[in-house]
């Protein structure tokens, strides 16, 4: 184990409370999970954006975590901000990292004020932050915890490669936070690319959820699954169709007391098999949330709402 390993899983966590969620036209070519060809939500639909939000965070904070919540502004719109997992990432060493990100309407997610709240309010110690955000200048990007899942302990980053996740950023990340990249290339059953990693596997402390049959090279498929048996994970395996209903994009958090917990959408519970279901159960305490409409429009799940926040805290 690498010296500057750190916890697999987060007790803290950040969510940004969406004020304008919709159907982001600037990121539907890329993503075959979002709502097609939407212009606009009704009100009902944000309203009801809104109610899956509040209960996400309730069951997390019910369940003893702690929510650090920002609420997002609304001019500028940015209709994705309900996803910081794209935009940031938190590590136990005081690193923030900040992504490059391919939707120009998402790029101003990113904001430092959200950072300052964490440190002030909430006490954590930000030691450095690496701004990846340069590479936009270049067309290179990589989205957070949505291109990279990564296994903190064993400094495995896995990253399917797409038009969202690119080898020149992987590199950098890879040099800046001491990780081996595990890189490979993903494609749903229409055989268009799968545009983060975070839908097509899960790495939790003992366990990893992974569409394995998605990933194209047989090469590539059978390396990733003997990367993740060597270092310790129980797989689960799911489906294309499981794939779609957000049955990979699952988060292993902890309460304050060490719990273990695992966070997924009521849509992405209903789509596992039994017995899938029970060999996850073993793993931790499952938390299920009803999001469809934020599944829908957004093309995103409970992962996808959820930048768990490793940095340690100050005394």
């Amino acid at each position: 184990m690498s010296a500057n390993a750190e916890p697999q899983t987060a007790a803290s966590v950040l969510l940004v409370r969406p004020a304008s969620f919709g159907a982001n036209p600037l990121t539907a070519a890329s993503n075959s999970f979002q709502a097609q060809g939407i212009a606009a939500l009704e009100a009902r639909e944000r309203a009801q954006a809104a109610s899956e939000f509040s209960l996400l965070g309730a069951a997390l904070a019910d369940s003893g975590v702690e929510v650090c919540l920002a609420d997002d502004t609304p001019d500028p719109v940015k209709p994705d901000a309900v996803f910081p997992n794209n935009w940031v990432s938190f590590h136990a060493d005081g690193t923030v990292v900040l992504y490059p990100m391919l939707a120009s309407n998402r790029r101003t997610e990113r904001r430092m004020d959200i950072l300052e709240a964490l440190a002030q309010r909430h006490r954590f110690r930000i030691a450095r932050t690496v701004d990846l955000s340069a590479h936009e200048r270049d067309g290179v990007f990589l989205e957070g915890t949505g291109s990279l899942v990564l296994d903190r302990v064993h400094r495995n980053a896995f990253a399917c490669l797409s038009p969202r996740t690119h080898v020149e950023a992987l590199g950098d990340f890879a040099q800046q936070l001491d990780y081996e990249i595990v890189a490979f290339g993903a494609s749903d059953a229409a055989g268009a690319p799968i545009y983060h990693t975070n839908v097509v596997m899960c790495v939790g402390t003992r366990f990893a959820v992974i569409c394995a049959e998605a990933i194209d090279d047989a090469a590539r498929r059978a390396a990733v699954l003997r990367i993740l048996e060597d270092t310790g994970h129980e797989i689960v395996t799911i489906s294309r169709a499981q794939m779609g209903a957000f049955a990979g994009n699952l988060l292993e958090l902890r309460s304050s007391t060490g719990r273990p917990l695992i966070v997924m959408s009521q849509a992405a519970s209903d789509s596992l098999e039994a017995h899938q279901a029970q060999r996850l159960a073993v793993h931790g305490q499952i938390i299920r949330v009803a999001i469809p409409t934020i599944e829908r429009y957004g093309g995103g799940s409970v992962r996808c709402m959820i930048a768990e926040v490793h940095l340690p805290k100050r005394a």
